[in-house]
């Protein structure tokens, strides 16, 4: 069943309902590859330029931030959606948003990385149009990152 009541807002990085969106992101992300699993630097306030919350029924159940790589291109940093609202359509409403700030702000190519544990996730995004890329930044030595891509 797709909720057809999700809403999808802009919030600042250290929002409390962010926040625990990510340490729930994070420790979901440790069960399957290990502590001390994240490749790559960490995203920050400092880093972020947009975090958005998916709300539903009036609370957060999902996530998704964009990080600026280069010009013209960004990097979808923390999608996250809380496992009973999986399959509802969230996931999907907070990258269509994350897909509409990008193009406002003038970045045309998204990216992203996750990994080989991560089979629902891949098939979301191969779904959502991005393509397996060798992988870019701090990810590229790692063989346990997949990145992808998609040009808006």
């Amino acid at each position: 069943m797709i909720s057809s009541s999700i809403a999808v807002r802009e919030v600042a990085w250290d929002d409390p309902e962010a926040a625990v969106l990510r340490a729930a992101q994070r420790a979901e992300i440790e069960a399957l590859y290990g502590p001390d699993s994240e490749p790559g630097v960490a995203p920050s306030a400092a880093d972020i330029a947009l975090f958005l919350i998916a709300y539903a029924e009036g609370r957060p159940v999902g996530c998704g931030g964009l990080r600026s790589l280069e010009p013209g291109a960004a990097e979808v940093k923390r999608m996250y959606v809380v496992p009973e609202w999986r399959g509802r359509g969230v996931s999907g409403a907070v990258l269509t948003a994350l897909e509409t700030a990008a193009a406002v702000r003038g970045w045309t190519t998204l990216r992203l990385e996750t990994g080989p544990k991560q089979a629902a996730a891949i098939r979301f995004y191969e779904r959502s149009g991005y393509a397996r890329i060798a992988c870019f930044g701090a990810y590229a030595d790692d063989p346990g990152s997949y990145c992808y891509q998609r040009e808006l």
